[in-house]
């Protein structure tokens, strides 16, 4: 049994059991959280497509960290004008791990 959640503009592929990196939530860790946005359940063979999400179907999960991935260096130049810019970002994420899939 899977399922696709869509969650921070982005589309997931989840089953039961998995552990993905999401764009940050507002929770803290030992939380559960509930997906609703679910826009696709397959179920022994049975593929339910929404439109756009399925009706009364939703994902059950628990948040296991929040925290940041690793700095990236973004560095613009112009030739021949002496223009250098050199910023660093971190992407801050959450990490959950999926429990149930309600559908």
């Amino acid at each position: 049994m899977y399922a696709i959640v869509q969650t921070g503009g982005k589309q997931y592929k989840v089953s039961e059991g998995d552990t993905l990196y999401i764009e940050k939530l507002e929770a803290e860790a030992g939380t559960e959280v509930n997906f609703d946005q679910v826009l696709l359940v397959s179920k022994d063979g049975n593929v339910v497509v929404g439109s756009p999400v399925v009706a009364g179907a939703s994902v059950t999960a628990t948040v296991l960290k929040n925290g940041k991935a690793k700095k990236i260096i973004v560095f613009k130049y112009k030739s021949k004008k002496n223009y250098r810019k050199k910023a660093g970002h971190r992407q801050p994420y959450t990490q959950v791990q999926i429990a149930k899939i309600n559908a």
